[in-house]
């Protein structure tokens, strides 16, 4: 080696860090959205009573070895190992577990969790929800409820009664609900190793949770998996509930609840609802050798991307237990039909009325699904399920179901379907789970009333179960966006205002170097209000990427008049990173997960503030930082951009910004209108009427996206006619230029 050119080599320039940090530069340490301040602070249980030794510096800390490698350590008082004789084995959560370790001839008990404490503390489970915003509640709890005092509060409301005195006793009743109900403080989830030592899930799904990378709970994690898998030692004594009284205290214990959850987009709601399912059915193989056949549970989805993705962490958790997940696909059976009742199914009802009995068509009947856990979308379940005319049927081996974005799911579009198929699963021991991001106050009172009819509607028995409290779990503010997204809200005056703000966003080196306009990079995701704007939006922008950079390739429109194999291909091309700008409808805005996506657009204002709160939270997920919301809106849009408006400045107050960073003022709030809730109502069920499909010359529905003006589009309708004209006969020439004759020079100022 030549020392002269090791000596004469020059250093490495330094690489400066880069200016903006984008949510798709890798996982966040921290997926915890609340509490991040205190989890950090706090020290570690096991370096506590630690002292620095001479010569170390402050900012060097000891780390500890793992278990394996740490020959000299000595047993805490909180890693106590005992020696047994002989080569007994440990039961833990009715299996055997066989991770012992051997040292000389004593074999020794595997370590605890260092953070396992044996003793409930209520004070600490409060400090611990509180800093993480977490609010746990008992909506209802029918232990006490007989169908008389049912039918005694429906007798009272039918009673006659003056305005003034029903308002007032209205007020009355909510105020003295909201005083009975019972909040509860149940001992969280601080780490996912706690769910084999203290809850005794399955050691094959620890295992999978391991090795999917899961460490930290996230805020809804930590709060309702310890209700959904109970306490592996349900013991009566236990303080987590004896505020609820004994009655609701063993059903608490097992995790025998209903549930409700409104957490925010991104905070792992699928693995959840997914862990506690899968656990379950695993338990019950166990104890019972012939289970019973068909699906043991059912998930629910508004759409087809997000069914899939669901089946796809299902599958991941479930490698290796025998626990099958499957996708609702056309043609799939969910229960076992006679042959009258398959060809009756096969036909739509306007075939079956049309087509005589002897001629009906028959076709093989599949295989039913074998699929412990089923997801799927409401109509393509329900389709399986149809017997004859509006007759569906029954699941009676269906013990947990789960609705995923369940306000979407009792919306009055989906809402028929979500509940024909509730009512379809007959187990008395139903469990209902419903998840969303944002949750209205009447999807709660709904829930409710189809609790109490369905238990009304079963038989009553000696082995009827007991009924089940229904519990809803609140992360930070209710019907709020996350706080570690940064909102931007663009006045464009017109529709070719925002074409151009878009096409800016596309070319960031033309945008200001001040930082006042918002940074976005690609990947991101650009909604539209309907199918026709996001094509017409595609075409428009089709060639503005240049093709050193891919060109067209890059761009992509995804909606629901597309195939399921073309837009499978698009998701899987975004999610490689060969399309950097998908255009789309809220057809991706629930619940589909982008780890890598770096920013939302919101082309067209969404129809209310929930759609909102689930666009923008396509980014930013996982506790991932700087993601960007950007949202144009015209003159048309500000009847209704208030609600938008108040989204924003409470996620920029619960984010902690102030006053003068603040996206929203307040001088923006005050001059913005009200909308009224006739114009909420027409808004979501319709849209902006201005960007309703509009009907060109020939005839087909266009959605006008266009820098164009006015005056040039109706030059190229002349030019198009004039085309149109020449292609015409000689005779019909002649009589359009006697009438143009006729017809006096000046034609005013008519286009």
């Amino acid at each position: 080696m030549n020392v002269f050119k090791l000596l004469s080599r020059a250093p490495k320039a330094v690489q400066s860090a880069p200016t903006q940090k984008l949510p798709s530069s890798g996982a966040a340490a921290n997926p915890q959205l609340f509490g991040r301040d205190q989890s950090e602070r706090a020290p570690d249980s096991s370096t506590k009573s630690r002292k620095r030794k001479r010569g170390q510096d402050a900012g060097e800390e000891e780390q500890d070895l793992p278990p394996a490698l740490d020959f000299f350590s000595w047993p805490s008082e909180g890693k106590k190992r005992k020696r047994k004789n002989g080569a007994s084995t440990e039961a833990r959560g009715g299996e055997e577990d066989t991770e012992e370790a051997t040292y000389g001839h004593a074999v020794l008990e595997p370590r605890t969790d260092a953070t396992e404490e044996d003793v409930y503390d209520e004070a600490e489970c409060k400090r611990i929800l509180r800093s993480h915003k977490l609010k746990i509640v008992v909506l209802e709890d029918f232990a006490g409820q007989d169908e008389s005092l049912l039918k005694q509060k429906k007798e009272k409301k039918e009673k006659k009664k003056s305005k003034k005195r029903k308002h007032e006793e209205e007020e009355a009743q909510k105020k003295s609900k909201k005083k009975d109900k019972k909040q509860l403080f149940p001992r969280p989830l601080e780490s996912f190793a706690q769910l084999r030592t203290r809850y005794g899930i399955s050691r094959k799904l620890a295992q999978n949770i391991e090795e999917q990378g899961y460490t930290m709970p996230t805020e809804v994690q930590l709060g309702t998996l310890p209700l959904l898998l109970g306490s592996k030692k349900a013991e009566k004594e236990d303080e987590a509930a004896e505020s609820v009284g004994e009655e609701f205290q063993e059903r608490f214990m097992n995790g025998d609840i209903d549930l409700l959850t409104v957490a925010p987009t991104g905070s792992g709601k699928t693995i959840a609802f997914l862990i506690p399912i899968i656990n379950g059915l695993l338990s019950e193989a166990k104890n019972t050798t012939s289970p019973n056949p068909g699906p043991r549970a059912i998930v629910l989805a508004p759409t087809r991307e997000l069914a899939s993705q669901i089946v796809n962490e299902a599958r991941k958790l479930a490698k290796g237990t025998g626990i099958k997940s499957a996708l609702m696909k056309k043609g799939m059976e969910v229960v076992q039909r006679s042959d009258e009742e398959g060809s009756q199914a096969s036909l739509s009802e306007d075939e079956v009325e049309k087509t005589p009995h002897a001629q009906k068509r028959t076709r093989k009947r599949a295989d039913v699904v074998k699929a412990a856990i089923l997801v799927a979308t409401p109509l393509a379940l329900l389709n399986a399920l149809r017997l004859r005319g509006d007759k569906f049927a029954e699941l009676p081996s269906v013990n947990r179901l789960v609705l995923d974005e369940a306000d979407v799911l009792l919306d009055p579009l989906f809402r028929e379907q979500a509940l024909s198929i509730w009512n379809s699963c007959t187990n008395p021991a139903l469990r209902v789970g419903l998840w969303s991001a944002t949750m209205g106050s009447s999807i709660e009172s709904l829930v409710i009333d189809t609790l109490n009819s369905r238990w009304n509607s079963l038989p009553s028995t000696p082995a009827l179960p007991p009924r089940s409290p229904l519990v809803r779990v609140v992360v930070g503010l209710k019907d709020t966006a996350i706080p570690n997204i940064s909102h931007k809200l663009i006045y464009a005056a017109t529709e070719q205002g925002k074409l151009l703000g878009l096409r800016q966003l596309l070319h960031p080196t033309a945008l200001p170097s001040d930082g006042s306009a918002p940074s976005l990079r690609p990947p991101f995701l650009v909604f539209t209000q309907t199918i026709p704007r996001a094509t017409a939006l595609h075409s428009e922008l089709l060639y503005d990427i240049p093709p050193e950079a891919g060109g067209s390739s890059r761009i992509a429109v995804l909606h629901a008049n597309l195939s399921s194999s073309a837009r499978s291909n698009i998701m899987t091309r975004f999610r490689r990173g060969e399309i950097w700008v998908l255009i789309t409808t809220d057809l991706l805005a629930r619940g589909v997960d982008f780890r890598g996506l770096n920013g939302v657009v919101n082309y067209d204002v969404p129809n209310s503030a929930a759609a909102y709160v689930h666009r923008v939270g396509r980014t930013g997920r996982a506790g991932r930082e700087g993601g960007v919301a950007v949202t144009y809106y015209t003159k048309e849009d500000i009847p209704y951009i208030k609600n938008i408006a108040n989204v924003i400045r409470a996620s920029e107050k619960l984010r902690g910004e102030g006053e003068g960073k603040a996206t929203i003022q307040q001088w923006l709030l005050d001059a913005l209108p009200t909308p009224t809730k006739r114009e909420k109502q027409r808004l979501k069920k319709r849209g902006v009427e201005a960007r309703r499909t509009v009907k060109d010359q020939d005839g087909r529905n266009r959605a006008r996206i266009s820098t164009k003006s006015g005056y040039e589009r109706r030059i190229e309708n002349r030019l198009r006619g004039a085309k149109a004209n020449a292609k015409k006969g000689p005779k019909e020439e002649r009589t359009r230029l006697e009438r143009a004759d006729s017809e006096s020079e000046f034609e005013g100022f008519d286009a």
